[in-house]
């Protein structure tokens, strides 16, 4: 293909995002190889003719949990990667998450390089250490472009830097995430509150079982469940606390779910919650597949949820770590049917208009054009 745009990704084989934008970015003429700091991952959720290089790193290394002193094992990609551009020669080196694989593509002295900033990498890895904070402003000074998932997310990257910060969300497939009727662990009259969302301490799922408990124990003659979609460590706590809060007989947990499997479940839901206690949470790509099969929202006011729930038209936003507060929201619309439709079809309208990965990959090929006619 002529003037085809030979892009390297640097990125864990493994995420859905990097399989979304791999795919997408071939589909839309580019050349993509992938470099993975992992070594576990699908090939089959690949596209035909991509390229994925690996070396296996693990994965409590690459957490931004940890500081600069293991990050230092990335010389032990570098000799790969380094041979690895030398023989594909990119167009683009594209590094996504900055203090794992963005600090790798900066050791390598590419460019033009591209990083996207996902969230811990830059809300959490600079404020470990001073050295920390030191390689986050070398990689900054080294990108030719930094994107960022949202405006509150870009806000924090400019503490860091004088660049300019480009906002490019991880949109999602509108054509799979859609309305549609499914086979669904419930009977036709009961209404479905829930989410979609690994059971770990930043999600805030405790939240949401006290608040389903208030509504459960105020109205205990409706046929109301609880669904909790999704895995993780706190799975037995969980399960534990729907025990003690008497809701354990109307409440299912499913456990892990394939990804390919998951607009199924949202369409199981007649309301969704995302009560994370993050401030830290950059983006909400749960909420975005929630809204996209036309389902109200109740976020968090936290971090970047906000931006992609407009209060009052596409969902509800609640304080943080508020129960009470939560289950108020999860009242209003119990009892306004015609309330709940309007938002989640006012919500698919907005994410077709924002969210879609279409126009997001569009966007994302524009920056690479860009970037290439700068070089020039």
């Amino acid at each position: 293909m002529k003037n085809q745009i030979k892009v390297l990704l640097l990125a864990s084989a493994s995420s859905a995002h990097t399989i979304k934008w791999g795919n997408g970015l071939l589909g839309a003429g580019c050349d993509v190889t992938i470099f993975s700091l992992n070594s576990s991952f699908d090939m089959d959720q690949y596209s035909k003719g991509i390229r994925i290089e690996s070396i296996n790193i693990p994965s409590n290394v690459l957490s931004a949990k940890f500081g600069s002193i293991e990050k230092l094992v990335y010389i032990k990609a570098l000799p790969k990667l380094k041979r690895l551009l030398a023989q594909i020669q990119p167009n683009i080196l594209h590094a996504h998450y900055a203090s794992s694989y963005g600090l790798l593509a900066a050791f390598a002295g590419f460019h033009p390089l591209i990083v996207s900033v996902w969230g811990g990498d830059i809300f959490t890895f600079p404020n470990k250490s001073f050295l920390n904070k030191n390689l986050i402003n070398y990689l900054l000074k080294k990108t030719d472009r930094i994107l960022s998932t949202s405006h509150f997310m870009a806000a924090e990257i400019e503490k860091y830097t004088s660049k300019k910060i480009l906002v490019t969300p991880f949109g999602i497939d509108t054509e799979k995430f859609k309305p549609k009727i499914d086979q669904s662990l419930f009977d036709a009259g009961d209404i479905v509150i829930g989410t979609v969302k690994g059971l770990e301490q930043p999600y805030g799922i405790e939240y949401l079982l006290q608040a389903f408990k208030l509504i459960y124990e105020k109205y205990p003659n409706l046929p109301m469940k609880l669904l909790i979609v999704g895995g993780g460590s706190l799975e037995l706590k969980l399960k534990k606390l729907a025990k003690e809060l008497n809701i354990d007989k109307v409440t299912t947990f499913t456990g892990y779910i394939e990804y390919k499997n998951i607009e199924q479940y949202h369409n199981m839901l007649d309301i969704y919650l995302a009560l994370s206690v993050m401030d830290d949470e950059s983006f909400g790509v749960a909420i975005l597949e929630a809204g996209a099969c036309e389902k109200p929202v109740i976020v968090s006011d936290i971090g970047g949820l906000p931006e992609v729930v407009e209060h009052n038209y596409t969902g509800i936003v609640v304080p943080p770590r508020d129960s009470v507060q939560a289950s108020k929201a999860i009242e209003r619309l119990l009892f306004n049917k015609e309330e709940r439709i309007k938002m989640g079809k006012s919500s698919r309208i907005r994410i077709l208009e924002k969210y879609d990965f279409k126009r997001n990959l569009e966007d994302m090929v524009n920056v690479y054009s860009d970037v290439l006619l700068d070089r020039k």
